[in-house]
């Protein structure tokens, strides 16, 4: 089992002492039969006040309240885990969800309904006629073999595009554009499934690239490009898919991989903006503001 080590630093800048309210860090991620948290470490600057909580989703949370002005506002979020994540592995499904269509069963229905809701406004049906190409004539066709078509399109149909812009692109949007980024298409992908009548949710933490170790070790920065991988160096965002039998099964359309063994899972909701890494605010003028950097690095040991 891999053990991994997630440096992750936001640092904020501004022209002039600003007052700071709360702000919300989503940086820690939850233990699971495939993620041991072994250490986590947070440090803020300005001193903060740093009180825990647990959202909706059982995400963990940390909200920081401030008592002093700074020209900077730094979050450093370091964690060791040991990663138990399978690569494209053959998912044990229950026979009357093995091919699709199908529906869920009674009693998971009431779980999932807001999963399987559609909120993004596609008049078109882009979304919806983009998935029938899929099935090649609208017969019966494995469910598996059916997500994966979509993930590995996204991966080689779309341009992988970094935007550090807030908000999120509709699943019509980026069928339009062609490009987006891991966000982006990981909501393409959610849009995708939704139009299935298949439960979907957003997922957001990081993405363990293993040539970069090499470079970081060669004296190169994290964010560096390593291999075919892309979204390494940042933040990363893909999907959780629920298939009977099998559970919530992740599909990273970004780079067309199925399965979590490259994935640090941090904050699973169901829709993006509910996954913010960090969200706050300041009191002061918006040209006090000068810029924002993040800094990410996801190594082995």
């Amino acid at each position: 089992m891999p053990q991994l080590t997630v440096s992750h630093t936001t640092v904020y800048r501004y022209r002039r002492p600003v007052s700071f309210g709360e702000h919300r860090l989503m940086f820690r991620p939850r233990d699971s039969h495939d993620l041991r948290l072994v250490d986590a470490s947070l440090r803020i600057s300005p001193q903060a006040q740093v009180r825990w909580m647990h959202d909706v989703f059982s995400n963990s949370i940390a909200i920081a309240s401030f008592a002093t002005q700074a020209e900077e506002l730094r979050f450093e979020s370091h964690i060791q885990l040991e990663h138990f994540g399978l690569r494209d592995p053959d998912f044990v499904i229950e026979p009357y969800a093995q091919t699709y269509p199908f529906s869920y069963a009674t009693e998971e229905i009431a779980d999932l309904g807001r999963l399987v809701e559609r909120d993004d406004a596609d008049p078109d049906r882009k979304v919806d006629n983009w998935v029938k190409s899929f099935q090649y004539g609208g017969g019966p066709i494995l469910t598996q073999e059916l997500l994966e078509r979509i993930n590995s399109a996204i991966h080689d149909q779309f341009v992988y595009a970094q935007r550090y812009a807030i908000g999120t692109q509709s699943p019509a949007e980026t069928l339009t554009l062609g490009s987006g980024t891991c966000r982006d298409l990981a909501m393409l992908m959610m849009g995708a499934v939704r139009a299935m009548g298949l439960a979907a949710r957003f997922v957001s933490g990081y993405l363990y690239d293993p040539a970069l170790d090499s470079t970081l070790a060669g004296g190169g920065t994290a964010g560096t490009p390593g291999g075919e991988v892309r979204g390494a160096g940042d933040t990363h965002a893909w999907v959780q898919v629920y298939l009977p039998g099998a559970g919530w099964v992740e599909f990273d359309p970004t780079n067309g991989l199925v399965g979590g063994a490259n994935l640090i899972r941090v904050a699973v909701v169901r829709e993006p903006f509910q996954a913010l890494p960090v969200q706050g605010s300041y009191l002061g003028a918006a040209e006090d503001f000068i810029d924002m950097d993040v800094e990410v690095s996801v190594t082995r040991g």
